[in-house]
């Protein structure tokens, strides 16, 4: 998102919210209500909140997002051998915590979520969210959606809701100045000479990611060029992409096929992927068998398909190459 952009009436109104959490002096008051930012993608929301989260006049502030807090979360709880302890590590001292790309999908995810926000709502941490979806939204499975309604309710009880929903999605207007957004969508076959190589093993290179190895085409230094069967095809989860991402600074992801044409939960796991990419500011070449609007069309099942296609939206975008 552009930071030189005029704000729209939404993220004025979300801005002035944020500032009445702090003082005089810039610290986050400890009694007051927090604020959880709701809206399309591409809407400001995680611009106002970085923006918020650097001008507080405390070392004791963390800013999470959804799917590294998860990493960090389990493999706190490994070592500890208690999600409360781990819960009590990541928080630290803090007396105000971010949280970007909120959202519950999943009834496990939603049972650590409820314990989380009732240890920071018991110290009266200051809290700020971001999330694709108005409170009662989360856990729209109407198989568990009911369990989750107290959590909802404190989440109400304790926090402000916004509305950051203007008419724009900035990141279609380009222009970030960020590694992601300097990445490029390429319509192209997976062996094109579009495609970035770096120096490839004729039978791939096994990379040891948790307990399990995923088999790239190349690895130099800091890149990772790896296809997206091998990557979204077999069981790997957000926490390897957040270890990967820390691994690799510069990613390509080969032979993209349309969602719609794969099982539901590989085009999860490519959602996933691109979240962890992009909150890490890795720079991102996707060769894909499909302009972006068709890549994500049409695919059952698989929430924050938007969040996806409004990312990829900020990648160079050069004229197609020919497949076959």
């Amino acid at each position: 998102m552009q930071n030189n952009i005029t704000l729209d009436a939404d993220q004025l109104r979300a801005r002035a919210r944020l500032l009445e959490l702090l003082d005089r002096r810039g610290h986050p008051l400890k009694r007051h209500r927090g604020a959880y930012l709701h809206g399309r993608p591409g809407r400001g929301k995680t611009m106002l909140m970085d923006d918020f989260f650097v001008s507080v006049s405390s070392n004791r502030k963390r800013r999470f997002h959804f799917h590294s807090f998860f990493a960090e979360l389990h493999t706190a709880a490994h070592e500890s051998g208690s999600i409360d302890k781990a819960i009590d590590t990541l928080l630290g001292n803090a007396e105000l915590v971010c949280f970007d790309e909120f959202h519950v999908h999943d009834i496990g995810d939603a049972m650590l979520i409820a314990r989380m926000l009732d240890a920071l709502f018991a110290r009266r941490i200051v809290l700020v969210v971001t999330s694709n979806y108005p409170p009662e939204q989360l856990l729209p499975n109407p198989l568990f959606h009911d369990r989750f309604l107290p959590t909802i309710a404190r989440i109400v009880g304790h926090l402000d809701v916004v509305s950051v929903d203007g008419p724009l999605d900035y990141r279609r207007r380009g222009g970030a100045d960020t590694a992601f957004a300097g990445g490029r969508y390429l319509v192209c076959d997976a062996d094109s000479p579009a495609v970035p190589v770096v120096r490839e093993a004729a039978s791939g290179v096994d990379i040891p990611v948790g307990t399990r190895m995923i088999r790239a085409r190349a690895v130099e230094d800091a890149a990772l060029v790896i296809d997206f069967t091998a990557l979204c095809g077999t069981a790997t989860a957000a926490a390897d992409y957040v270890e990967l991402a820390r691994r690799f600074q510069r990613w390509t992801l080969r032979d993209v096929p349309p969602l719609r044409e794969v099982p539901p939960d590989w085009a999860m796991r490519f959602v996933n992927l691109i979240d962890v990419l992009y909150d890490a500011d890795r720079e991102l070449t996707l060769a894909a068998r499909a302009p972006l609007s068709d890549l994500v069309a049409d695919v059952p099942g698989v929430p924050d398909i938007t969040r996806t296609e409004s990312r990829l939206g900020e990648l160079h975008q050069p004229e197609s190459v020919a497949i076959g």
